[in-house]
């Protein structure tokens, strides 16, 4: 089983979400990650969902997918030809002794503090999967409070653009 991430293209409609992941659920696969948003085609939302899958799974569940009616068009990312990025907001304790030593985490893995106060600090930081949880895994001594995650977005590298088979 490899990674794998879908890149689908859909009509901005009620239910177009609750579609699509409804595929995966009733055959019993596992979305790893999932984003939607809008796009710059108006009316047209991307979904970015990552699977754990094998190639056949992967054949069958983009041949359902492009079945569905809000569905314009399904793409397979080519590994290691996809830049992809997530967006993680972080809230960790700290006090006036620690918040030196997370500002230099921070530093080191790029991030932004956007928020601190007298026991807190909250960072955003946007990268790929590996490099956040290796960020979540050095502020764990610190004691996280809480954080969001969101799903990862990818596109393909150079030129190519999923919009060009529209």
């Amino acid at each position: 089983m490899e990674k794998y991430t879908l890149s689908v293209l859909v009509y901005n409609q009620p239910g177009a979400l609750a579609r699509v992941a409804s595929l995966f659920s009733r055959r019993g696969f596992n979305i790893e990650s999932l984003a939607v948003g809008t796009t710059n085609m108006e009316g047209i939302s991307r979904m970015t969902i990552r699977i754990l899958a094998t190639v056949q799974i992967v054949e069958q569940m983009v041949a359902q997918i492009q079945k569905l009616m809000s569905v314009i068009v399904v793409q397979v990312l080519p590994q290691g030809q996809e830049v992809s990025r997530e967006l993680l907001l972080i809230k960790v304790a700290c006090d006036q002794s620690s918040r030196e030593a997370v500002a230099r985490i921070v530093d080191i893995f790029r991030a932004r503090i956007i928020d601190v106060s007298r026991g807190s600090m909250t960072i955003e930081i946007t990268g790929e999967e590996d490099k956040n949880s290796a960020f979540i895994e050095m502020l764990q001594d610190y004691g996280i409070i809480e954080m969001a995650r969101t799903g990862m977005v990818a596109l393909e590298r150079g030129v190519a653009s999923i919009s060009n088979v529209l």
